[in-house]
């Protein structure tokens, strides 16, 4: 009976746990590849490698920390492919295909290098060249790592690839790595995940005292 009592809180316990695991989940920064339809972004379905832009597409890069697609920052801007392209005129047996380069902000940047402005190109290459070679004809230097992974469009950034950030953001400088230690310690200390996971647990321990007293009593009325 004491076993069957306690079951249920051992279950709570672990589910506490987890909450507090996921809140603490890792990101990767990373270049990501878009579609454009419209005004819309859409997370690409191939790499830049293989995508076969047609005449007019706009596509996007961003660079950012995420932890998933799913969580990937969108490119900034609304430019159009008539506003992109609009002194770029249509050449025979060559198609046009509109990029924006959006290189982030500097709390997604790696440490020590700043991000260059935001910009747009009309990339004019032959009809059957992938994204990659559109990119290559207007954002030179790109880097690549293994698995023709993307990791720098322009030069930038000037090192790392894809790298795991614990935690998500990185701090951009000694004042902000301060002011995030100090966010953490005042949650630690007054009802930030830690101290919840602790309060859960006392509560679960509590109520598993609880209900051994209750079983033990109902034992010894028998």
């Amino acid at each position: 009976m004491i076993r069957r009592a306690l079951a249920p809180l051992l279950a709570a316990l672990v589910l506490l746990t987890g909450a507090t695991q996921t809140a603490h989940a890792a990101g990767y920064r990373y270049w990501s590849f878009w579609d454009r339809t419209g005004t819309t972004w859409a997370y690409a379905t191939q790499g830049p490698a293989t995508a076969v832009p047609a005449d007019g597409d706009v596509q996007g890069f961003r660079f950012a920390v995420s932890e998933d697609s799913a969580d990937a920052t969108k490119p900034r801007g609304t430019a159009s492919f008539a506003t992109i392209c609009a002194k770029t005129p249509a050449a025979e047996d060559r198609k046009r295909v509109a990029l924006v380069v959006d290189f982030g902000t500097a709390q997604d940047a790696p440490s020590g290098e700043t991000p260059p402005a935001t910009r747009t190109a009309c990339a004019v290459v032959s009809q059957g060249a992938t994204t990659a070679e559109a990119l290559a004809a207007v954002a030179k230097p790109l880097r690549y790592g293994t698995n023709a992974l993307l990791c720098a469009i322009a030069g930038y950034p000037e090192a790392g690839c894809g790298e795991q950030v614990a935690g998500g953001k990185e701090p951009t400088s000694p004042q902000e790595a301060s002011a995030q230690k100090s966010s953490a310690d005042k949650k630690d200390s007054g009802g930030g995940p830690s101290v919840g996971l602790f309060a859960g647990a006392a509560a679960v321990a509590a109520l598993g005292a609880a209900a051994v007293w209750q079983a033990r009593r109902r034992g010894n009325a028998r």
